[in-house]
């Protein structure tokens, strides 16, 4: 049978085995690959994987399986899947469900469960998993019976969809056995629109009378394929486009109204500018609350400004934000209304389109040039650290490198058409201020719930969705020990992708708050490691150790090469001096008290 007849789902009422209903609604679902960990539990279904198209990528650690498939998800618009052996195996996939859940990634995890006939025995791997889940997805589909498996499982998937975030697929394990009739469900995908007309009245009306919008273009803009509509909105108001916190491939870095990201890291350009605004267009963003935060020294967001808040999801208007317009609507469709609107109006800002133009250039100039001159970080525990990496040496025999010159020469070096997943972490955070892209679905980060341990898994999955794109990850070495042992999957199953490792032999972010707060006690923050490169070897990637600021470059791009015209899968280490970016978050610490006499000192 070819491979097109068996992606051909049947029509009506048909006789199969439950398995059958399921793998065939996933069939129908357009889903080809799956990541997970073989097990007993979903045997029966696994065998008809290949036939009916689909590939399971198995993974060293089931997290990582869900991260996968919410990079996959993230750069394809389609749906991700994970699936696990029941009990442990799908434990471990809660902390990447929740980092799924804040990215808006429509992954389904399917969780096959203990067999209805021993539940609540105790039984081996038994446990209750749909409350693991129920903070982190928005449907939970569990199948009651086995003729119900098509309805539920094509549920999960259009829910998903729908509402942009996790569903979970719960199966008792015997429920995939026996003979039933089944219909496997159309898709079915929801249409939306650019929100009421009422609303969007006031908004343009609100934008006629600008003087100075600024446009924030959110996750909504590259999840609604929108990036050419909110440019001719920005086009005809001649306003700054700002991005949404880590969502810095929501608007082209090339465009003379690009002004960088907001939030921690970001661009002193863009908040400068954001601190003018008179109309805010959130475009397609819930306005987090850590993407708005004070930052560089700045509280920038302007409050006297009028917001104009557009988001698909109605809960989010005016949620974090006081805003004065909400439009429950799509990104694409409300930026195209908007300027519908304001097409054949004299707009207040129409008068000052180039005075606004040269601003928004200089701002930029001068940040591209500070970022040029801030070669290293300038506290007094960075300038201490600075001063004892000169006089040591790393294992590599060269010389321990500033993070931020490393970025610098990173950002110059990327390739076109790169996609980068970051995960947590100080320099991952510094990241933000380099990190430019020229199209949607190119930038991967933790977002809101923060996991380390987030960004190799993710950039496989990425890169398992768009094979011809070149994929790289950016990790610390905290966080690179939560992941590198999928190195393993790369090499096993021919998934080339780059990593670039910081091995700055510390938790940073944390020590961070030590040395800011706790007098420099350093406490579980220090990490002594081996060198990445040689364990990268050694699980069969190439590894490269970079301790010269002028092989950084050359570094990335054999590391691409390796990856795009060899299939290799290469982690690039660099040594890093143990200097330390700004916190988080300076409100989120009190300077210690101490009132018995044994920790007077703990001050």
């Amino acid at each position: 049978m070819s491979e097109q007849a068996n992606r051909t789902v049947p029509v009506g009422p048909t006789k199969m085995t439950p398995s059958e209903a399921f793998v065939e609604t996933m069939v129908a679902n357009g889903v080809t690959d799956m990541f997970g960990i073989m097990g007993s539990a979903f045997m029966d279904a696994m065998d008809i994987f290949a036939p009916a198209g689909i590939r399971l990528i198995p993974v060293v650690h089931e997290q990582g399986a869900a991260h996968m498939a919410d990079g996959f998800s993230r750069v394809s618009g389609r749906h991700g899947v994970v699936i696990g052996q029941n009990g442990p195996g799908i434990s471990n996939c809660v902390t990447a469900i929740a980092a799924a859940y804040w990215a808006h990634s429509p992954v389904v995890i399917v969780t096959p469960e203990t067999g209805t006939m021993t539940m609540g025995l105790g039984g081996f791997q038994e446990c209750n998993q749909l409350p693991m889940f129920q903070e982190f997805t928005k449907y939970q589909g569990h199948v009651t019976h086995p003729a119900r498996m098509a309805e539920y499982t094509g549920r999960c998937f259009d829910r998903a969809m729908s509402e942009m975030g996790p569903t979970q697929l719960n199966i008792p394990r015997d429920y995939f056995y026996g003979e039933i009739t089944a219909e496997i469900p159309k898709p079915s995908r929801l249409d939306r629109g650019a929100g009421g007309e009422q609303s969007l009245n006031e908004a343009a009306e609100l934008l006629a009378q600008a003087k100075f919008p600024v446009i924030i273009s959110g996750g909504g803009v590259v999840m609604g394929d929108a990036v050419e509509e909110c440019k001719a909105l920005a086009e005809r108001l001649g306003a700054p486009v700002v991005n949404s916190y880590l969502h810095n491939d929501s608007f082209p870095a090339s465009h003379p109204l690009w002004c960088g990201p907001l939030g921690y890291q970001g661009s002193k350009a863009a908040m400068k500018l954001m601190a003018q605004a008179d109309v805010v267009v959130a475009l397609g963003s819930r306005l987090g609350p850590f993407g708005t935060l004070p930052q560089h020294g700045m509280d920038y967001w302007p409050k006297n400004a009028k917001i104009i808040q557009i988001d698909a999801d109605n809960k989010m208007l005016g949620l974090v934000k006081k805003i004065s317009v909400g439009i429950c609507g799509d990104a694409k469709a409300a930026a195209v209304a908007l300027t519908q609107r304001l097409a054949n109006r004299t707009l207040a800002c129409d008068a000052t389109r180039a005075e606004r133009a040269d601003k928004i250039a200089t701002e930029k100039a001068a940040w591209e040039k500070e970022l040029d001159e801030w070669t290293h970080e300038r506290d007094p525990f960075s300038l201490d650290m600075i001063e004892q990496n000169a006089q040591e040496r790393p294992f590599s025999g060269g010389e321990f490198l500033h993070p931020r010159q490393v970025l610098r020469e990173l950002e110059k070096a990327m390739p076109e058409d790169v996609m980068v997943s970051t995960d947590i972490g100080n320099i991952n955070s510094v990241a933000n201020s380099y990190l430019r892209f020229e199209k949607p679905r190119s930038f991967f980060a933790a977002m809101s719930f923060g996991n380390c341990g987030y960004a190799f898994p993710t950039i496989i999955g990425a890169k398992v969705a768009a094979p011809h794109r070149p994929a790289v990850s950016y990790a610390g070495d905290g966080a690179w020990g939560m992941s590198l042992m999928e190195t393993m999957t790369c090499v096993r199953h021919n998934i080339p992708v780059t990593a670039v490792v910081f091995h700055n032999r510390q938790w940073g972010a944390e020590k961070k708050n030590q040395v800011d707060f706790y007098n420099r006690r350093f406490v579980a923050g220090e990490l002594d490691n081996q060198s990445f490169a040689e364990i990268a070897r050694a699980m069969g990637a190439e590894g490269i150790t970079v301790d010269r600021l002028e092989d950084v470059g050359p570094a990335l791009k054999k590391a691409i090469d390796l990856q795009m015209n060899h299939g290799k899968t290469c982690i690039i280490e660099i040594m890093c001096t143990r200097e330390l970016g700004d916190p988080f978050r300076r409100d989120a610490l009190s300077k210690p008290v101490r009132f018995l006499d044994k920790y007077k000192d703990y001050v």
